[in-house]
């Protein structure tokens, strides 16, 4: 909501301002700073002090669910920009081999899709598809729920260590901390058969994530993710989009059936990249 001010100045206020110009422009400073503070947000917290994300929210991330990089439409696909934050092109950072593997597979496997197939999303793609989230949060940990796939993440939010390396997870391992208002989640173990959209752009079981969570106003939450792997890219970069908060107390998430490994995709239309009968 925007707030308008009209000023009005009598011929009295004028003189003053011609006599007092410095008094005049030291009330306006300390006038514009009082306002200023008032309107910075103040994050609510739980009980025990951390800052409360809980509710549902919705991606405000576009059409990332197709392509997080910038793509037009066509097809079925939506257009939109890039969510890649720090890279000159906003794309992402592929070594030469992985560059030309993604392209093989947009054109010849899109359909191989993990999710298109049911399996479960990965970090950070479970984060801006196009579904639902809940968060839950207790002493000491943050709960994720998700409308596709009835996936859930289970964030403990004291010290521990990550499981062990051989165990490789479609949804990794996540271990979390407050950096004052933002959640930070670090993110391991994954197995690598996750793709990060609709294009095909993918990753390896060496992908390490950092996830940033921070509420900016009362229905809007700031997501960030890190992703090193240096298997696949060849320098870290960035994801950034935010979350809106559905208001409604009442809103529940819809369950969203999927079968595990489905095979139906053999009915796509053969421009779409599936196999021929």
């Amino acid at each position: 909501m925007r707030t308008w001010f009209s000023l009005f100045a009598g011929t009295a206020a004028a003189l003053a301002v011609v006599l007092c110009p410095l008094s005049i422009s030291g009330q306006a400073k300390g006038k514009a700073k009082d306002a200023g503070a008032k309107n910075v947000y103040k994050v609510p917290r739980m009980a025990d002090g951390a800052p409360d994300l809980q509710g549902t929210w919705f991606t405000n991330s576009g059409a990332a669910a197709w392509d997080i990089e910038e793509h037009g439409g066509g097809l079925g696909v939506q257009a939109g920009p890039s969510i890649i934050t720090d890279t000159p092109d906003k794309k992402i950072p592929y070594q030469a081999w992985a560059l030309e593997h993604r392209k093989d597979l947009i054109l010849n496997h899109a359909y191989d899709d993990p999710q298109a197939h049911c399996y479960a999303s990965g970090v950070p793609r479970v984060n801006y598809a196009p579904f639902g989230l809940q968060i839950y949060q207790g002493r000491g940990l943050v709960t994720f729920t998700f409308e596709n796939f009835h996936l859930f993440r289970l964030v403990p939010t004291t010290p521990m260590p990550h499981v062990r390396p051989a165990a490789k997870l479609f949804m990794g391992d996540s271990r979390g901390h407050w950096e004052g208002d933002t959640l930070v989640i670090d993110v391991t173990n994954q197995n690598g058969r996750t793709w990060l959209d609709m294009a095909s752009n993918f990753t390896s079981d060496g992908l390490h994530v950092v996830e940033r969570f921070r509420r900016v106003d009362e229905n809007t939450i700031a997501y960030e993710a890190k992703m090193t792997d240096p298997k696949v890219y060849t320098r870290p970069w960035t994801m950034a989009f935010t979350l809106r908060r559905n208001p409604d107390p009442n809103y529940e998430l819809m369950e969203l059936a999927c079968w595990e490994g489905e095979r139906d995709l053999v009915h796509y239309p053969e421009d779409q990249g599936a196999p021929k009968k």
